[in-house]
């Protein structure tokens, strides 16, 4: 079979649906749960609506980027794989690097993917898996142990689990904004207008009338931001 024969089979659209179902019938179970919580703890249905309102507003700009993933990967991946990867689990960058190192094993690209067999599509399935399941593994084993000790230090010295977050927030940081330091980029340019909105935002948030935009902040200059790398990209060609 050839490699789109197999990852656009029935039977591959079939699995990924049980998967995604599941995955959004256990999500419904915790939130269910979750809420129930809350209102034992005290909170009242105007704090719980603030705080859907704020979770669904910053998960609009995500959901915008992983469709703009998923229509970069179905013509390497497939509707139902790249539908799977994006929904549950993983990003277009690990999924175009991971898919790129296992075609080039048999001499096929991720850019061309016709070339490849059906045997090449479930090596590339194969390498995903293996390649991102051991933050799934750790993650469970090691988290709580970590939270526990991060709330440790802070009984004992606040400031320093305050540091200890701010800490690893900027480290992160690090990793994706030092390598656009070399050079002028869209990347860069895109950073620099991001956090300029953003603080822009949570200035106007400071003021009496414009308290409502503390919880949009982040959605919307995200959002222009994204719009504007647009043509940073067009200006820098």
């Amino acid at each position: 079979m050839s490699y789109y024969a197999v990852s656009e089979h029935w039977l591959t659209y079939v699995v990924v649906a049980a998967g995604i179902l599941f995955v959004l019938a256990f999500t419904a179970a915790v939130l269910r749960r979750a809420l129930r919580h809350a209102r034992k703890l005290g909170f009242t249905k105007e704090q719980l609506r603030r705080v859907v309102r704020i979770a669904v507003s910053c998960t609009l700009v995500p959901a915008v980027t992983v469709l703009i993933g998923f229509l970069l990967l179905a013509p390497m991946l497939g509707i139902p794989l790249s539908w799977w990867r994006l929904s549950v689990i993983g990003n277009t960058a690990y999924e175009i690097m991971a898919a790129n190192m296992a075609l080039s094993t048999s001499g096929a690209s991720a850019a061309s993917p016709g070339t490849a067999s059906g045997t090449d599509f479930i090596l590339v399935m194969y390498v995903m898996a293996i390649g991102i399941m051991g933050g799934m593994v750790l993650a469970p084993l090691l988290s709580k142990r970590v939270h526990q000790g991060t709330f440790r230090i802070r009984e004992k010295d606040w400031r320093w689990g305050a540091l200890g977050v701010s800490t690893y927030i900027a480290a992160v940081l690090l990793v994706f904004t030092v390598p656009m330091l070399f050079r002028l980029s869209a990347a860069l340019l895109t950073l620099v207008t991001g956090a300029a909105l953003m603080s822009g935002m949570k200035w106007l948030a400071g003021k009496p009338r414009a308290g409502w935009l503390g919880g949009f902040a982040f959605t919307i200059s995200t959002f222009v931001a994204m719009v504007l790398s647009v043509l940073w990209d067009r200006l820098l060609v």
